[in-house]
């Protein structure tokens, strides 16, 4: 399971990578995009795949009495995709607004201001 996850994840890097060196602008974002799944699903694996049940310690017990599922990696992605999705939505903003004011999406057609 580690192995497919790991494959998965360079698969998701690289292509993500790739689409971010296009000269669109829509790409760019959809590379962004890919990179936080990437990130996301590189944590969740750090964290370990362990079908465990939720961390509850029973009462009276110090610790739990079987093996438990980590709530870190959890809520440490649970924050990224939050905020991955602000800034994806904020991005898009700004795209859709560059291209109503130039009236394109290249990269390298932005590089002047002066339109």
């Amino acid at each position: 399971m580690d192995i497919l996850l790991a494959i998965t994840v360079g698969g998701l890097y690289a292509t993500g990578i790739y689409m971010m060196l296009r000269r669109s602008v829509v790409k760019l974002l959809i590379g962004l995009g890919l990179l936080s799944h990437a990130a996301n699903l590189l944590i969740f694996t750090a964290g370990g795949v362990v079908r465990g049940r939720p961390p509850v310690v029973p009462k009276g017990e110090l610790h739990p009495l079987k093996i438990v599922a980590d709530p870190l990696p959890q809520a440490l992605i649970l924050t990224a995709i939050v905020i991955s999705f602000a800034v994806l939505a904020f991005a898009l903003v700004l795209i859709y607004r560059t291209y109503q004011t130039v009236d394109t999406d290249d990269l390298h057609e932005l590089k002047a201001t002066d339109r």
